[in-house]
């Protein structure tokens, strides 16, 4: 069973804070289990005290930095911390801290991620819970979307773009693991555009930032003399600032999250919604992919198969499976239920369109006939067979389907003869209907 961690001994950073300019002094302490990581400001009377999850957020100040507060009393530019302790797996610790906002370093989590495991990191007696999720979560705000779906690992999907000629669309995705942080997001530093910068500081902002400690952004490159540490350092850098903020559950997550244009307000506006629907899970992720033997639905279930069980059933591979998720509702046969994350990664928003991706309505269509397909494939007696498209009518599309949203397929049978037959499907965005469908089909037995 996993077990709830802490540090092995102290650690000390020094170093100016990003948005105030303020110097401060960090030192992370290892804490008890079922403590959580709590700030301490040393430097106020009665030396408050502050939890960092959720109930402790400052949402309207989360602007270019995650704050928490307990009364008057602040914490700004929490998130590398945060993001560097969730992704090693550090549960408990105390961080006393002499100022309002911690040291920027370099402007990414990469020394804060050293000094922790320099530090060592160790086991308590407590067993870790994790937050789990049953149908999706999304939250949406202008043009940032963020949706979690069920997953046995935290995995994030995130995609960012600019009305900028150096800086228009990046996209990268990670199954967060400690060596997949460490090597592929943790050093990735904090960047602003130059344009920003004046504003920022008549904000009040930005008055320790500097080519040492942030990557600034010109028409035509960036001006620091150090390179790039990844050609898609800005996503990467996102996808940094997201594990932060998320850690704010005050858990560990198990979910797949893709972000369309995040930001610290929305993140943590997010998170909260996640919190909300979310339920508590125990130990390692028991997960087991059925064999084919397995696939029967009896009458009164719920079924439901992952991509690796879709695989299974269906022959469609990427880039044309344009489902992840499939429930079978009732007896399995009848009506079913699919899930497709348009991620921006899709091949097709290549050339459909630039500069303004919108999913083919002819892939909608398809998405909804691959749910059918797995409603009718998993049936025993069908098992070494093939569906075929015999005719399409009625076909409505209503609304456009962009990166970011979630795709919920719905079909029902309409009439069913066996090998041959007519399903109805329905394609939701947030429970607006985007598209539909009438579709006949043929099973034919795969050659052998």
């Amino acid at each position: 069973m996993a077990k709830q961690t802490t540090i092995e001994k102290d650690i000390v950073i020094e170093g100016v804070g990003l948005h105030t300019g303020n110097k401060s002094k960090m030192i992370f302490k290892p804490a008890e289990q079922n403590t959580g990581i709590h700030f301490i400001r040393v430097d106020l009377p009665n030396k408050p005290d502050i939890k960092a999850d959720w109930n402790s957020l400052h949402v309207e100040a989360a602007i270019r930095g995650t704050t928490i507060q307990s009364g008057s009393v602040q914490i700004h530019t929490i998130e590398h911390i945060l993001s560097t302790c969730f992704a090693l797996g550090v549960d408990n610790l105390i961080i006393e801290i002499n100022n309002n906002e911690p040291p920027i370093v370099d402007g990414s989590a990469k020394v804060i991620a050293q000094k922790i495991l320099e530090a060592g990191i160790k086991e308590l007696d407590a067993e870790r819970e994790f937050y789990v999720i049953k149908e999706p979560v999304t939250f949406t705000s202008g043009n940032t979307k963020i949706v979690a779906y069920p997953s046995d690992k935290l995995e994030i999907d995130c995609t960012i773009g600019y009305d900028h000629p150096f800086l228009s669309h990046q996209q990268a995705k990670f199954e967060i693991t400690k060596d997949s942080y460490l090597n592929d997001i943790a050093p990735a530093r904090t960047f602003c555009f130059d344009f920003e910068i004046e504003a920022l500081q008549s904000n009040g902002l930005a008055r320790g930032g500097s080519l040492d400690n942030a990557i600034v952004i010109g028409p035509n490159g960036i001006y620091n003399k150090e390179p790039l540490r990844f050609n898609d350092e800005f996503v990467r850098h996102k996808i940094l600032d997201l594990i932060g903020d998320i850690s704010l559950a005050g858990k560990p997550i198990r979910a797949r999250i893709v972000a369309e244009k995040p930001g610290h307000k929305s993140n943590v506006s997010f998170i909260k919604e996640f919190v909300s629907k979310a339920v508590i899970d125990k130990g390692e992720p028991k997960v087991e992919v059925p064999k084919k033997e397995e696939i029967p639905v009896s009458e009164d279930e719920v079924k439901v198969f992952n991509s690796a069980e879709i695989q299974r059933i269906i022959p469609h591979r990427y880039p044309i499976l344009m489902i992840d998720r499939v429930k079978l509702l009732g007896a399995g046969d009848k009506k079913a239920v699919g899930y497709k994350c348009v991620s921006g990664n899709e091949p097709f928003f290549q050339g459909h369109f630039p500069g303004q991706p919108i999913m083919p309505g002819v892939l909608i269509v398809e998405a909804m006939a691959q749910t059918s397909c797995v409603m009718f494939l998993s049936r025993p007696a069908l098992r070494n067979c093939l569906a075929y498209f015999m005719g399409i009518d009625k076909v409505k599309f209503r609304k456009t389907v962009i990166p970011g949203d979630m795709l919920e397929l719905k079909v029902e049978v309409i009439r069913d003869s066996g090998r041959k037959g007519k399903v109805r499907g329905e394609a939701f965005v947030e429970g607006k209907l985007v598209a539909e469908a009438e579709f006949m089909f043929i099973i034919v037995d795969r050659e052998k």
